[in-house]
C-alpha cells in the first residue's frame, strides 16, 4: 500500500506542533477507480454549472415578471426562508463551539433536544392547517417519538459512557485552524443556499406561466443536497487526512495543504461517495427495522430478513463513511478505498463496536435539531406573514439548516472515523489509550454471559460479516 511522501523524519509521540509533511500523495486507485473518480468528478462541476445558470436565468425571467405578477408575493416569500438559512449558519457554528469546549455533554443534549424540537416542528405544521402539511406533521411526531425511544433504549444500554469517552479522545487536539476552516465553509454553504433560494423563489413567481416549475424546484433542491453532501465530506477528507497523520505518525499537517488537494485530487472520489453512502445508510436501516420488528415471526420472514442483512453487510463492505479516510490518505477510489478499510476492521474485529458507536446518530440528530429550529423560524414568520407558505416555506428551511448543521460538525465525524481507522492499522499503540480494547473486552464477556439462539448468531455473523 502507498503512502504519503515524506520529506521530513518521524518524531516522538509528545512532541504535537512539528511542521507539516509534504501534502503531496501517490495516487493508488485503480484504472477503473481513476475512471469513476473523473467522471463523478466533471458530474459534479457540470451539475453547479448546469443549475447556476438555471437560477440565473429564472431569477432574470421572474424579476421581468414580476411588475404583471400577482400571485406571487416575494416580500413575504423570501425574509422568511433567508433568515432561517442566516440562523442555520450561525447555529451551526455555535453548536461546533460548544462541541469543542464541551464534547460530553453536547453529545448526550443531542439525543434529548432533538425529539423535543422535532416534536415542536410537528405541532408547527399541524398548525398550518393545511391537508397537506398533516403529512410533515404527522411525520415529525412519528419521528419524535422514535428518536425519544431510541434515546431511552441507548441509556439503558449504558452505550452513552463508551461513546462520550471515544468521542471526548477522538476530537482531542482539534487539527489548527480548524474553526476558521469550518466557518469560511460555512459562509460559502450559506451563500451557496441563499442563491438557491432566490432560484426556487422565482420558479415558484412564474409558475403560472409555466408546466416546469415543480421539475425545476425539485432539481434545485436534488442539487442544493448534493451540494451540500460533497462540503460536508470533502471537509470529512481534509480533516480525516490531517487527524489520521497524527493519530499514526505522530505528526502534525497544515489543513490548509490537505484541503487544496481535496479539490485539486479528491472531489471525484468525494462526489461518488455523497451519493452511494446516504443510500446505503437508508437501505440498512430498513433492513434493520425489518429485522427487530419481523425478523422472528416465520421461516419465510426470517429468510428475508437474513438476505436483506446479508446484502446490507456486503454494500457497507464497498461504500460507507470510513472509507473517506483512505480517500483523503492515499488518494484512492471511494469503493476501494471503503473495501480495504473494512478489511482492517474485520481483521482487527471492530465491526460490532463500529455498529455500537454513538457518532452518525449524534451528527443525525443535531442536524435534525437543527434544521427543527431553522424549521420553526421560517415558519412562525411565515404564520404571522402570510400562512399559505408556511409549509412550504418550512420544509425548506428544514433541508438547509440539517445541511450546514452537518457541514459545520463534519470535523468531529472526521476526528472518530480517523481514530478507528488508525487504531485498525496499530491497535498497539500507545496512542489509543485503552478507551477501544476496554470495550472489545467488555463486549466479549457480554456475550459469554448472555445466551444466543441460533437464528440471532446467524443473523448477526450475515451483518457482521461480508461476503
Amino acid at each position: 500500500m502507498a503512502t504519503l511522501n515524506s520529506t521530513q523524519p518521524q518524531v516522538q509521540p509528545q512532541s504535537l506542533h512539528v511542521q507539516a509533511q509534504d501534502s503531496r500523495f501517490t495516487n493508488t486507485a485503480t484504472a477503473t477507480g481513476q475512471a469513476v473518480k473523473w467522471f463523478f468528478q466533471i458530474l459534479f462541476y457540470m451539475q453547479l454549472l448546469l443549475i447556476s445558470a438555471l437560477v440565473i436565468f429564472i431569477t432574470r425571467y421572474a424579476h421581468n415578471l414580476n411588475s404583471s405578477s400577482h400571485h406571487f408575493h416575494p416580500e413575504k416569500w423570501y425574509p422568511p426562508l433567508l433568515a432561517s438559512t442566516l440562523s442555520a449558519g450561525i447555529l451551526g457554528f455555535t453548536w461546533q463551539c460548544i462541541i469543542a469546549c464541551y464534547p460530553r455533554k453536547s453529545l448526550i443534549a443531542a439525543f434529548w433536544l432533538s425529539p423535543l424540537l422535532t416534536l415542536a416542528m410537528g405541532i408547527l405544521f399541524m398548525l398550518i392547517g393545511s391537508a397537506w402539511s398533516w403529512i410533515p406533521g404527522l411525520v415529525s411526531l412519528l419521528s419524535a417519538a422514535i428518536q425519544s425511544m431510541y434515546g431511552l433504549w441507548v441509556n439503558n444500554n449504558n452505550r452513552f459512557k463508551y461513546a462520550t469517552e471515544m468521542f471526548q479522545d477522538s476530537i482531542s487536539y482539534p487539527p489548527a485552524k480548524t474553526k476558521c476552516l469550518t466557518f469560511l465553509s460555512i459562509i460559502v454553504a450559506t451563500l451557496y443556499c441563499c442563491f438557491l433560494v432566490y432560484g426556487i423563489g422565482g420558479a415558484r413567481a412564474i409558475e403560472n406561466k409555466t408546466k416546469l416549475t415543480n421539475i425545476s424546484i425539485l432539481v434545485i433542491v436534488l442539487s442544493l443536497i448534493w451540494t451540500m453532501q460533497v462540503m460536508k465530506n470533502a471537509m470529512q477528507v481534509t480533516v480525516s487526512r490531517v487527524k489520521y497523520i497524527f493519530f499514526t505518525d505522530h505528526r502534525d499537517m497544515k489543513i490548509g495543504n490537505a484541503f487544496c488537494d481535496t479539490i485539486k485530487h479528491l472531489i471525484g472520489s468525494v462526489s461518488l461517495g455523497s451519493i452511494l453512502v446516504p443510500v446505503i445508510v437508508f437501505f440498512r436501516g430498513f433492513a434493520r427495522s425489518q429485522h427487530l420488528l419481523g425478523g422472528k415471526d416465520g421461516d419465510c420472514m426470517f429468510s428475508c430478513d437474513s438476505c436483506a442483512m446479508g446484502l446490507t453487510a456486503l454494500l457497507v463492505s464497498c461504500a460507507n463513511r470510513w472509507g473517506f479516510v483512505h480517500v483523503g490518505v492515499y488518494n484512492k477510489a471511494f469503493v476501494q478505498a471503503s473495501s480495504d478499510t473494512w478489511e482492517m476492521f474485520m481483521k482487527v474485529g471492530l465491526q460490532e463496536l463500529i455498529d455500537l458507536d454513538l457518532t452518525g446518530a449524534f451528527c443525525f440528530l443535531s442536524g435534525v435539531a437543527i434544521g427543527a429550529i431553522c424549521c420553526l423560524v421560517s415558519g412562525i414568520w411565515s404564520l404571522i406573514v402570510y400562512k399559505d407558505y408556511a409549509m412550504e416555506l418550512s420544509i425548506y428551511a428544514f433541508i438547509i439548516g440539517y445541511f450546514i448543521c452537518r457541514l459545520a460538525i463534519a470535523w468531529p465525524q472526521a476526528s472518530v472515523s480517523a481514530y478507528y481507522v488508525a487504531y485498525a492499522q496499530n491497535p498497539q499503540d500507545m496512542q489509543f489509550e485503552q478507551t477501544i480494547k476496554l470495550r472489545l473486552e467488555q463486549l466479549r464477556v457480554s456475550h459469554l454471559q448472555s445466551p444466543i439462539t441460533a437464528e440471532s448468531e446467524e443473523i448477526r455473523r450475515a451483518y457482521l460479516q461480508s461476503p
